[in-house]
């Protein structure tokens, strides 16, 4: 007999749980079928089908007469089982025609709605709101789409010099804003509370990701970080900036110090969890923050700034920063900035150590 290798163990007390992540399937194991198990792991020469509990690990999968050979990866063992364990969407019934999908996924909708959605995180009660400048869509429509997809580019180099207000705004309300302008863009086929629409897609329609502004030098707005509301298009202070520069916060990337203004970008995975009860859920909250990061970057070209991005967060100060905590449904997953700057791909100080290495 062998072992299947797409098995993990969690201690759970009293209990051990164990994990197929492949097969989407997991056990408890009291405390005999636990020593009965980890005696096994080390003889499995010794499994005995007439032993009821050897009997039930082998219905259960969790050793196999034929020896599976593990899925080439070439990287760590976590990247390997997020992405094998989110693969093949578990269903209990997958519908053979348009007619079956269209029943099965009203049905899902109704058992969802039926359920009240998670509540927001930042409410408008607290801290005042701070209205936003109504966005320069006139500027943003007059750079061609073609050209600023080609004048994108990351950057490292940037100045303190200020951000305006209104391309803050502008960049805010058309990255994360509850879009008016698509307001009679009404389809009765979409339930009540999915009405809001950005200009990237989100899955579900769940607009499971919110923003948080990070503010160093903008114009008419006192340093700190804001919660971005995309129904009111308006900020609210959340906390004052810490001590740390920024690249303190993402994982020592200083050159990123000089930045006038970011965006963290978050999920609440609750958003998520609420509609889709299945780990593969977790995929799409960083496809959103993707198209979210990539919109920002083009608006901002467009506006003729300057833009960077990383996915290298120094996560326990970002939550501080933020206000989060570690076991919070929302979490940090991406950050982008933008600014004035040379446009150089890399920072003056790189650039000086390139050119003395390869100096004769």
């Amino acid at each position: 007999m062998y072992i299947n290798p797409s098995f993990f163990v969690l201690a759970r007390p009293p209990c051990l749980v164990i994990w197929d992540y492949k097969r989407h399937t997991q056990f408890e194991l009291d405390p005999d079928y636990s020593a009965r198990l980890i005696q096994l792991i080390a003889t499995p020469e010794q499994l005995d089908p007439c032993n009821s509990m050897d009997a039930q690990f082998l219905a259960a999968g969790l050793f196999t007469p034929i020896q599976q050979v593990p899925t080439p990866w070439g990287w760590d063992e976590l990247s390997k089982i997020f992405h094998i364990g989110t693969k093949n969407i578990p269903c209990e019934y997958m519908p053979q025609d348009i007619n079956e999908w269209s029943q099965h996924y009203l049905a899902h909708c109704k058992e969802v709605m039926a359920a009240a959605p998670p509540p927001p995180r930042c409410t408008f009660d607290g801290p005042e709101l701070i209205p936003l400048p109504d966005p320069a869509l006139s500027v943003a429509r007059a750079a061609g789409l073609a050209t600023t997809l080609i004048q994108r580019k990351t950057c490292r180099s940037f100045t303190p010099r200020a951000v305006s207000l209104v391309d803050v705004g502008t960049l805010l309300y058309l990255t994360l804003g509850y879009l008016h302008e698509r307001a009679d863009d009404d389809d009765p086929a979409i339930a009540e509370g999915f009405a809001a629409r950005r200009s990237s897609p989100s899955g579900g329609g769940l607009n499971a990701c919110d923003g948080y502004l990070y503010v160093r030098n903008v114009s008419g707005l006192a340093p700190g970080v804001y919660f971005y509301h995309p129904d009111r298009h308006a900020l609210q202070l959340v906390a004052p900036l810490l001590d740390a520069p920024l690249g303190q916060l993402l994982a020592g990337q200083h050159f990123i110090n000089p930045l006038p203004v970011g965006l963290f970008i978050t999920c609440r995975f609750d958003k998520l969890w609420w509609k889709y009860e299945h780990s593969r859920a977790y995929r799409m909250a960083y496809v959103e923050a993707g198209h979210l990061s990539q919109t920002f970057q083009l608006l901002a070209t467009a506006l003729g700034l300057n833009t960077w991005l990383t996915g290298a967060l120094s996560d326990a100060q970002v939550e501080a920063q933020l206000g989060l905590q570690e076991t919070s449904a929302e979490q940090a997953l991406f950050f982008v900035g933008c600014g004035h700057g040379d446009g150089q791909a890399q920072c003056q100080e790189l650039r000086a150590l390139i050119a003395a290495q390869d100096a004769p």
